[in-house]
């Protein structure tokens, strides 16, 4: 009884990570939108110093940063299964993930001015267009290479019903056939695509845009060295994020 009780507050853990992990994501989405949604967006005026605002800013991102992709990172794995279960290893990964977001959603600091601002026409559709676009895109490849396995749910589902997990196997299908890392093209196009460029929105954007590039060149050192010969090949052949460009 006592082992099942645990398989159940594993499987809730889970749960509860995967909310939360979608709710930040999804409060940062409507946070760097146009539409005014949630009481305040990256685009509200400056309260604080320029100075200050950066200071911030870019603490903000590297937390994100070392978040991501600390944690993804095999050697970080290992230490954190010596304090929870390992099947719930990419749960914790994913609840914290949805903290940072809630926190930079919370505590990033607006910058006055704009880079550009399109009001109307069909530019301003354009971009939206772009915007919207990319975070599909996003959604849409994470349920290619399976979503909630990357979410962590897959695996407290088959711990709490005592199913064995196939091991996931690399498969070139739909957009990987393409590029190798559509979900990250999302974001890149989530990020840039937007009618009003605010300064601070700039800051995150690239901010956003050099933790991206980085953070792929050490997880394909890792899939390199996981997979060996068959993502080498990979990587030789299909183009990183953008067709055509290697």
């Amino acid at each position: 009884m006592e082992h099942k009780t645990d398989k159940w507050l594993i499987f809730l853990y889970g749960v509860f990570a995967y909310i939360v992990g979608l709710t930040g994501q999804i409060w940062f989405i409507l946070y760097i939108s146009d539409w005014n949604v949630v009481s305040n967006n990256v685009d509200m005026p400056q309260e604080i110093s320029l100075g200050m605002a950066l200071l911030i800013d870019i603490a903000l991102i590297l937390l994100f940063g070392l978040q991501h992709s600390g944690m993804a990172r095999r050697g970080f794995k290992r230490m954190v299964t010596r304090m929870i279960p390992k099947v719930s290893e990419r749960s914790t990964y994913v609840l914290l993930s949805g903290v940072v977001f809630i926190v930079m959603c919370l505590y990033y600091q607006p910058i006055d001015g704009y880079v550009w601002k399109v009001e109307n026409g069909w530019l301003k559709w354009l971009l939206e267009a772009g915007f919207v676009f990319g975070w599909g895109l996003s959604v849409y490849a994470s349920f290619i290479i399976n979503h909630f396995e990357l979410f962590g749910l897959e695996q407290v589902y088959f711990y709490l019903t005592g199913k064995e997990a196939k091991p996931i196997a690399f498969k070139e299908k739909q957009l990987y056939r393409y590029l190798r890392h559509p979900i990250q093209l999302g974001v890149l196009m989530g990020m840039w695509f937007t009618p009003a460029m605010s300064y601070g929105h700039l800051v995150l954007s690239i901010g956003f845009t050099v933790y991206i590039f980085i953070g792929l060149y050490f997880e394909e050192k890792d899939l390199v060295r996981e997979m060996g010969e068959v993502y080498a090949d990979y990587k030789k052949r299909v183009a990183m994020m953008f067709p055509f460009w290697k």
